[in-house]
């Protein structure tokens, strides 16, 4: 099912409303590589927006409320925003947003592995799927077995 509504952050000529990711790391390098490991999984066809809010401002290791915020703004495009945090404050940043409605309507926490999960999450995103079903594809993750 594809999300044929306009909202905040999406332009006329951007095609149909996908569900956003955002992968929230303490690293910027972290949430970058596996950003573009889940882009180049789900690639054949229309790729859900994904950007890394890892690290600092100043280019640290950290949690930056305002780098989430810019990037949730980013990959809002009118069917929800995901978001993927990696550990400790990053989850708990998020979960602060949330609560003081700072981040994009329809934005949720996704309770997920953090690679795993931003795979399914981008790959279940770039069908076309609800937040909803992305939500359950990351939470998914969770069932992988490797041995």
């Amino acid at each position: 099912m594809t999300a044929e509504r306009q909202g905040p952050g999406s332009t006329p000529d951007a095609g149909p409303a996908l569900v956003g990711i955002v992968l929230v790391s303490h690293s910027a390098r972290v949430a970058e590589a596996v950003a573009e490991l889940a882009r180049e999984l789900a690639a054949g066809g229309p790729v859900a927006p994904v950007a890394a809010a890892g690290g600092t401002a100043l280019g640290g290791l950290g949690t930056s409320a305002e780098r989430i915020v810019a990037a949730a703004r980013e990959v809002d495009r009118g069917a929800g925003v995901g978001l993927l945090a990696d550990l400790g404050s990053s989850v708990l940043t998020v979960k602060a947003l949330l609560m003081e409605d700072e981040l994009p309507p329809g934005s949720a926490l996704l309770d997920a592995p953090f690679v795993e999960g931003a795979v399914a999450a981008v790959v279940t995103a770039s069908t076309g799927a609800s937040l909803a079903a992305v939500t359950a594809a990351a939470a998914e993750a969770y069932t992988y077995h490797k041995a």
